[in-house]
């Protein structure tokens, strides 16, 4: 069992991706320099995010990217934006990517558990394209870990 240092920001719909980013050879410092401008904006503009970090791994051009948001229609939000929608760049350098959902193991992350829930009211059709699209895969065994 983890111990120590437990936040007391966690929420109770919290939705966190691990994406695993491959980058077209000698692309990297691209790659780099357009998430710079997607962590300010992101970090500026969005209130729902808890994290949002990139990370170089061994491989030579893997990238591990940490989201964690408030709830699922925070992660909605946060891809709808329009400074998401119009980085310029990503596609470019972008070898292939794949979004995996992780849960947050309690007592051992300031991060609440990876839920789903409905669009928000009032949601856009790119708002509502993103929330059919990358609807959190919750894992039976993680509800049966959390005792849910």
């Amino acid at each position: 069992m983890c111990t120590g240092f437990v936040s007391n920001k966690k929420v109770g719909k919290m939705s966190t991706i691990l994406a695993h980013i491959k980058i077209k050879k000698g692309m990297e410092a691209r790659f780099e320099e357009v998430e710079a401008e997607l962590w300010n904006l992101t970090h500026t503009k969005e209130e729902n995010v808890r994290r949002y970090e990139f990370f170089r791994g061994a491989e030579e051009g893997q990238y591990y990217g940490l989201l964690s948001f408030d709830d699922f229609n925070g992660f909605v939000k946060h891809q709808a934006s329009p400074h998401h929608e119009e980085a310029s760049g990503l596609g470019e350098v972008i070898e292939s990517i794949n979004l995996e959902w992780v849960d947050a193991v309690s007592n051992c992350s300031d991060l609440a558990p990876t839920d789903y829930q409905p669009i928000f009211d009032g949601a856009n059709e790119v708002q509502q394209k993103y929330h059919t699209n990358f609807a959190p895969d919750v894992q039976d065994w993680w509800l049966a870990a959390r005792g849910s």
